[in-house]
């Protein structure tokens, strides 16, 4: 079949570069695809936003795409504003065209529970985006406790094992225009490491900070009572 040539990578974390999830898993996948010969150009949604000159810049890469893959942080348990706004936007331009050039729609979603499936409902809505947006669904990779990647590279070895593989299944179907498969899926889901160990991690990072900031001793204040 024909591969995909061109694809639009939308970074939806507005973290600095190097220290966001969502970047590490959508530059591993582009690096992927790369591989297999597909052109990949990546828009962080907070600048493409800024101005109406970038937003037109990032509609017309996507009019010009073959797959959009959009990388972003779970807030809650749905999208963050910006992303909601930047897919209301790409819908509205699709359905002024008439007639958009057929793409594929994949969502990376990644949260700071230990559980993947806090996801769901921000991939759900994913996937209605690209029907109303006439777009093909290719799936959704959910990754839970986000918050151990922080921005670290992807790896073939040690705790990111699992996603390195996964994304790497994902870009090789996606470069023979097929959408994730189920085993990708399921490789993303896997647990990065024992949900105690996260949150006992995650503990001693909060201490840590609020040792930073002067404010170790009043963790437990509570102002608004």
């Amino acid at each position: 079949m024909k591969s995909t040539r061109q694809a639009v990578l939308l970074i939806g974390s507005a973290k600095r570069a190097g220290e966001s999830t969502s970047e590490a898993l959508g530059a591993y996948l582009a690096t992927r695809l790369r591989v297999q010969g597909v052109e990949v150009t990546t828009f962080a949604v907070h600048r493409a936003l800024r101005t109406p000159a970038r937003t037109r810049t990032l509609l017309a890469a996507v009019d010009d795409s073959d797959l959009l893959m959009l990388a972003f942080p779970l807030y809650v348990d749905t999208l963050p504003a910006l992303v909601t706004q930047a897919l209301e936007t790409i819908a509205a331009h699709r359905h002024a065209l008439g007639a958009p050039r057929p793409s594929w729609l994949l969502a990376l979603a990644n949260c700071g529970f230990p559980e993947a499936a806090h996801n769901e409902v921000a991939l759900e809505i994913c996937q209605n985006f690209a029907a109303e947006a006439g777009m093909r669904w290719a799936g959704g990779l959910a990754l839970g406790a986000g918050g151990a990647v922080h921005g670290g590279a992807i790896a073939g070895r040690g705790m990111t094992h699992t996603v390195a593989r996964a994304l790497d299944l994902t870009a090789a179907a996606l470069s023979t225009d097929q959408p994730a498969p189920e085993e990708a899926l399921a490789l993303m889901r896997t647990p990065l490491m024992p949900g105690r160990l996260y949150t006992l991690m995650g503990n001693l990072g909060w201490h840590r900070m609020a040792q930073r900031n002067r404010v170790w001793r009043r963790l437990d204040d509570r102002p608004l009572t």
